[in-house]
């Protein structure tokens, strides 16, 4: 049965959005809008998908498949891994599905720089000292190291890789990208040879079977002594355990973490007293924009899509992204 609300020209929206933004929506027209709420959806929203044209943020899989008038789903995400299970062959041929591409590259980009300096400086250390109560200064100052004229391989070469190697340029930072076909490093046994070189290892891949464990303890275990470790792509890039290992030995210098394999991460995981490491929660995409900028994109592709002109950052479902 089809929600009252939708008939084929609405929108359904299941994204946590100001009312502000929510205005902005109801203005496109000409169908109604459904807001549902993330994470406490019903059957009733599940039913006004059903009868939605077009889509915005991460409804359930199942939800897509069985929403036979959807026409073009717009992710509030860059990821796609919750739906890579759909028979896309057969789904793609009526459902064109965008994801946010470039919208989070600044935020993104702007944390694993700060995670960076917070390692270099020590500023994650001093900020547990003062928690405690306690001055060592004597003990933390000879440590403190330079981000300047660092080594960095970027897992990646996206609009995040790209903007991060902007922004560590006043650094005198040396970037190189491992990408398939257009990175300094384009395979598995150049990775290999080279992951000694660099004293920052980057991971912005998307998540697919061929990135998935591509951090395994083998390549962590080729990298340099000292060396930094940050992972803002997915969790499913790390073999944490070999991770834990080789900071608490002391052979790696540090990781900054955006995300982990399980989120949120486990009450009593290793990697919340894990030395050296910093944990952003998966934040790294956020600011007080945010929401703005994801109905900035949503509102360009919806005018572009009753134009029938091409939309901005279409899914590619056989390359996993």
């Amino acid at each position: 049965m089809v929600s009252p609300a939708m008939d084929g020209t609405g929108l359904y929206v299941e994204l946590p959005i100001a009312d502000a933004d929510r205005a902005r929506l109801r203005e496109l027209g000409p169908g109604p809008v459904w807001f549902a709420e993330p994470g406490t959806t019903s059957e009733a929203d599940a039913r006004a998908l059903a009868g939605a044209g077009t889509a915005l943020g991460n409804p359930r899989a199942a939800w897509v498949a069985n929403a036979p008038r959807l026409r073009w789903l717009q992710l509030a995400s860059v990821g796609i891994d919750g739906y890579l299970g759909l028979d896309w062959p057969v789904l793609g041929r009526r459902l064109t599905v965008t994801n946010l591409g470039d919208v989070f590259a600044d935020p993104v980009a702007q944390s694993c720089l700060a995670g960076l300096l917070a390692l270099h400086r020590g500023i994650d250390r001093l900020s547990g000292l003062r928690a405690e109560g306690r001055w060592a200064k004597s003990a933390v100052r000879p440590r403190l190291r330079l981000l300047t004229g660092a080594r960095i391989l970027v897992l990646g070469r996206g609009s995040i890789a790209r903007r991060f190697a902007e922004l560590t340029g006043p650094f005198g930072c040396a970037v190189s990208y491992f990408a398939r076909g257009s990175g300094d490093i384009r395979t598995l046994a150049e990775l290999d040879e080279r992951l000694p070189d660099f004293d920052v290892v980057v991971g912005l891949l998307p998540g697919t079977p061929e990135t998935s464990g591509l951090l395994d303890a083998r390549r962590l275990a080729r990298m340099r002594p000292g060396a930094v470790l940050v992972n803002a792509g997915r969790g499913s890039l790390v073999d944490e355990e070999a991770l834990v290992s080789a900071l608490s030995s002391g052979r790696l210098g540090g990781a900054v973490l955006d995300v982990t394999a399980q989120e949120p991460l486990p009450a009593g995981h290793p990697l919340w007293t894990c030395p050296g490491v910093v944990l952003t929660q998966h934040t790294a995409g956020g600011s007080t924009d945010e929401s703005a900028r994801v109905i900035d994109l949503f509102t360009d592709n919806w005018r572009r899509f009753r134009a029938g002109s091409p939309l901005r950052n279409p899914v590619q479902w056989s390359r996993g992204f």
